[in-house]
């Protein structure tokens, strides 16, 4: 789907050592979550931002009016997880840029009292864990994980006005009535509006792990080029220009780059 408000990009990525990974790059208008599953990834940006995260860790980076950064593998291995892009309404798509940053073992999470479902609470609300993430658009983020033939399905409400999906990382269940055809790995499944939340249920063999992601949309009109993201097309062109000629908040890209692509430069050199 192009676009399922306020949600942009869904991208389940996986990268080896440099060169792979996300060199130098800008971004406006929206917001880029990052959620480490496996491995390492460091990130720099132009306004002296470095930092790095490694599984379970998460990044919550606000674009705003801009930002140029990068991202790119830390240490040996593959480094994978998920990146969200989740938009921003007009009156905050010119913010200022900004990072939220929490650790894996700072993550809200609770379990079940039988024991059956664990749930990590990246943004929102769940089994009354609550998410220290602060979200300009209204987001939920959930990370559950179930056991082999639970007894009970997981419950999860949802706003009856947001727009909801389900992506599945392991194992496989059944999300709505227990009829339905399971879900395998790597399938994203589109949660229709009007119900007051989703039924999960795992009868197989194996423990299930999704994450559940629901906002609530923002109903403005979207123009996107490619790491941009403004509401008209003259804005899109407004914001090529800045970048182009480094102004409107992309001043220090001038003279910026990152110590990874600096590294790489001297590699090829090399």
């Amino acid at each position: 789907m192009r676009y399922f408000d306020p949600f942009l990009v869904l991208d389940e990525f996986s990268a080896a050592s440099a060169p792979s990974g996300f060199p130098d790059h800008p971004h406006r208008g929206f917001e880029t979550v990052t959620y480490m599953l496996e491995g390492a990834v460091t990130h720099e940006d132009f306004e002296g931002h470095r930092g790095t995260i490694k599984a379970g860790d998460v990044q919550w980076m606000t674009a705003g009016r801009g930002i140029v950064h990068s991202e790119m593998p830390a240490g040996p291995g593959t480094s994978k997880g998920l990146q969200l892009w989740v938009n921003l309404a007009s009156k905050n798509k010119m913010v200022e840029p900004g990072y939220q940053e929490f650790q894996s073992k700072d993550i809200a999470s609770t379990t079940s009292a039988d024991g059956d479902v664990t749930v990590r609470v990246i943004a929102g609300e769940a089994m009354g864990a609550r998410s220290p993430v602060r979200t300009r658009t209204p987001t939920m983020y959930l990370d559950f994980t179930v056991r082999p033939h639970a007894t009970a399905p997981v419950r999860q409400p949802v706003p009856a006005s947001w727009n909801a999906f389900v992506y599945v990382l392991e194992g496989e269940g059944v999300f709505g009535p227990t009829a339905d055809q399971p879900a395998g790995a790597h399938h994203l499944l589109l949660l229709g509006q009007g119900g007051d939340g989703v039924e999960v249920w795992n009868r197989s063999d194996k423990p299930l792990r999704f994450v559940l992601v629901a906002g609530e949309p923002i109903g403005e009109p979207v123009a996107q080029l490619g790491p941009f993201v403004m509401n008209t097309e003259e804005e899109i062109d407004a914001t090529v220009n800045d970048f182009e000629y480094f102004i409107n908040g992309f001043e220090k890209a001038k003279h910026w780059k990152s110590q990874a692509m600096i590294a790489l430069e001297l590699e090829y050199v090399g």
